[in-house]
């Protein structure tokens, strides 16, 4: 048991390490400060579910779903675009243009936005489900029954410790990460990524539709 869930743990983490959407917006949170503690929470939940989803039988169906790995991928480009164009405009300003305002309706408003983007950057991200459902979930699927469980409590829990480390780290570096410059490295780092990702996606999609 110990080492179905070392295995689970280690090959999470190789998937995960890469700088993706996810990390990039978790990091990018902790230099704030601003709900990068929930951001963390909701990246993790969201891989845990995936990597059980793909463990116990999606990963074949997804990788039967052509319709669906197209509209993920087209979808995914289009988000990172449009993410990445924020992140250059803000890269522009000297003050961060989405710093916290005060006041209980802009921090919920805030919340329910970011929320939003956690969602987009995990649930438009093919990137994801190929790690998450195609690659995790063959390998674990491959098990017997009751290694199963062991393999996925691994892999979530590689997700968990990767990103609420990334974001207390970051929160750590605020004081320097926070600062106007800093936050326009930052954006302009985060802009490259996006955009990077989303060509990817596109040559990807294209060869998909091919």
């Amino acid at each position: 048991m110990l080492t179905t869930f070392l295995q689970g743990f280690f090959l999470s983490a190789a998937m995960i390490l890469p700088l993706g959407p996810q990390n990039a917006f978790v990091m990018q949170q902790g230099s704030r400060r601003q709900f990068h503690l929930m951001s963390a929470t909701l990246c993790a939940i969201s891989d845990g579910f995936l990597i059980g989803v793909g463990v116990f039988g999606g990963s074949a169906l997804l990788g039967q779903s052509t319709l669906l790995l197209q509209f993920v991928t087209w979808g995914g480009v289009a988000f990172l675009l449009w993410y990445g164009w924020g992140a250059f405009r803000a890269a522009l300003h000297a003050n961060n243009v989405e710093l916290e305002q005060s006041g209980s309706g802009s921090v919920a408003k805030n919340r329910w936005r970011i929320v939003a983007i956690i969602f987009a950057v995990t649930w438009l991200n093919p990137h994801v489900y190929l790690d998450t459902i195609v690659i995790l979930g063959s390998i674990g699927s491959q098990l017997s029954s009751d290694l199963r469980p062991w393999f996925t409590f691994g892999a979530a829990s590689a997700s968990v410790s990767w990103f609420f480390s990334l974001a207390f780290l970051a929160a750590w570096f605020s004081p320097v990460l926070s600062k106007p410059r800093s936050q326009r490295i930052i954006n302009g780092f985060i802009c490259i990524v996006m955009w990077y990702i989303a060509w990817q996606l596109a040559k990807q999609g294209l060869i998909i539709s091919g």
